[in-house]
């Protein structure tokens, strides 16, 4: 019988296949935005718009609006007979439905007042502010796709199957890529081409759901029955369950807040800092995350709390494997991976520069909110929501004041409020293992501090390396595109030889957990 941990790897494996997909279209669509509208007003008013649908689309693909529905659905998986569960399943589809539908009605007509909260500082530019809100009203009906998306991933990762809702972001990348091709000179405002772009791919992305659905036996009927216990406990778990998760994106949305105050561009930067860091996160720490949910809360609700104190800790340093030489690696090639993706057309050496070094300052929290997203979920396995909720509100308030100390106090700016949102993490990072080690009976915190040290150690040579491979370049123009990507991809590649080979030497765990994936993939 598969363990835990290997059923754990094996379906974080195709969720990280289908996210790999996504973002690497998502930095070709990146790299179309940055060519035709660059890092000026147009680009702003776009990112800003998008900002709460992106949040929403963040949320659902990291599993946030699941983590309320999972534990309570797998338990009835468990325990409840077919009928029962059917009746749940339509319950909470007519019910996300109508709250989706008055969100949507509610954003849309409100959207002036939703922008001057987000984008303080465009009132005070007309024109800016008014594309913003034409922009938000075009795309605020994706959060009512999106979130009957989050639903059928819910649904279908509690059955165990990953691939349906991993590929389908992908959907939306194309459909943005296409909208700008297609129609770019048929509008007055050629960035009316991207709002139109996002919500075709909102709708995409739920209509490619429903075969794999009914191919679950899942059936769409309305029930009102909102009474019903399993509902009440889905409600309940939610709003205190999303906070909790998604500290990191309210801390980016935040920062989109405070940048609205400096210099044009500053939004931007920050947008593309945060695109690079969510490729490693979303492809390896999301992946684990949500992958190790539904394998959590089924060793909850049989009481195997060992099995899960042991599973939780194995995708944890697995995890930090993973994403503390990631951390390592964007530090090391920042400039080099923002001049080959996107320095071109109307996105200059100087925009380069400032994307650096916000990316720079995101880079050093990866490991905290790798290790978050890892270890999260335990929390929503055993049904509490309420204890990363209050963690949550505790990092958020902390970003809030770092945000206000590094942009009026510092002359950081932009990168002020990137290392403010990695210091709130690392905090994050902390309070959560404050809280769990007691839970689970004792998570040896000492082990995986020594663990994370090693694997640090084993990462800067790796960095090092690829620093100075990519270092003959000249990272400063544009052009010679093929000379430049055969050399980050050198120092890439040196760099993770690097790293294995002196993980393997140190005889490093997850090193070893890895190598024995490997063999039983290649003997199935």
């Amino acid at each position: 019988m598969m363990s835990e941990n290997h059923k754990i790897a094996k379906a974080a494996s195709t969720i990280g296949m289908g996210t790999l997909l996504s973002r690497i279209l998502g930095f070709f669509r990146d790299m179309i935005i940055a060519h035709f509208f660059g890092a000026g007003m147009a680009a702003d008013a776009f990112f800003v718009a998008f900002r709460i649908p992106n949040l929403w689309r963040r949320l659902v693909g990291e599993g946030s609006l699941t983590i309320s529905f999972i534990p309570v659905y797998t338990e009835y998986l468990h325990q409840r007979s077919e009928e029962e569960i059917r009746e749940v399943t339509h319950a909470a589809f007519t019910l996300m439905g109508l709250v989706l539908l008055l969100i949507t009605l509610f954003g849309i007509l409100f959207s002036p007042v939703i922008i001057q909260i987000i984008a303080p500082g465009f009132a005070g530019i007309p024109e800016k502010f008014q594309l913003t809100v034409t922009l938000n009203r075009i795309i605020f009906p994706y959060l009512f796709f999106m979130g009957l998306f989050a639903l059928c991933m819910g649904i279908l990762n509690s059955r165990r199957h990953f691939f349906a809702p991993a590929i389908a972001p992908i959907f939306l990348n194309i459909s943005i890529i296409l909208s700008v091709f297609l129609f770019y000179h048929s509008f007055q405002k050629p960035v009316m081409t991207l709002a139109v772009g996002v919500l075709a791919g909102g709708v995409i992305q739920l209509l490619f759901q429903v075969p794999f659905l009914w191919q679950k036996g899942i059936t769409f009927r309305f029930n009102f029955h909102f009474g019903h216990p399993a509902i009440k406990r889905i409600g309940a778990l939610m709003a205190p369950g999303m906070i909790g998760t998604a500290v990191y994106q309210l801390n980016v949305f935040i920062d989109t807040i405070f940048a609205s105050f400096l210099p044009g561009g500053s939004v931007s930067y920050l947008f593309f800092a945060d695109r690079l860091l969510e490729f490693p996160l979303g492809i390896f720490a999301i992946a684990i995350g949500m992958a190790s949910l539904p394998s959590l809360s089924s060793l909850a609700s049989q009481g195997k709390m060992e099995e899960l104190k042991n599973t939780l800790t194995s995708t944890f340093r697995l995890t930090s494997f993973i994403s503390i030489p990631a951390m390592v690696g964007l530090i090391a090639l920042k400039t080099p991976i923002i001049n080959l993706l996107f320095q071109r057309g109307l996105f200059d050496y100087s925009a380069t520069v400032m994307t650096a070094k916000a990316l720079l300052c995101y880079s050093v929290g990866l490991w905290a909110i790798a290790g978050v997203r890892t270890l999260v979920p335990a929390f929503y396995s055993i049904q509490d929501t309420w204890t990363p909720l209050k963690i949550g509100l505790i990092c958020l308030g902390a970003n809030v004041v770092l945000n206000a100390v590094f942009i009026f106090f510092t002359p950081l700016k932009h990168a002020g409020l990137a290392l403010a949102t990695s210091l709130s993490s690392i905090l994050n990072l902390i309070l959560v293992c404050g809280k769990l080690n007691p839970k689970l009976g004792g998570m040896e915190i000492g082990k995986n501090v020594k663990s994370l040290i090693q694997i640090l150690l084993c990462s800067i040579p790796m960095g090092l390396t690829a620093y100075l491979i990519c270092s003959l370049g000249n990272w400063s123009t544009t052009g010679n595109v093929a000379e430049k990507i055969l050399l980050l991809g050198a120092g890439i590649a040196t760099g993770l030889i690097v790293y294995v080979i002196i993980s393997y030497w140190a005889k490093n765990e997850e090193m070893a957990f890895l190598v024995k994936m490997i063999q039983r993939r290649r003997h199935l």
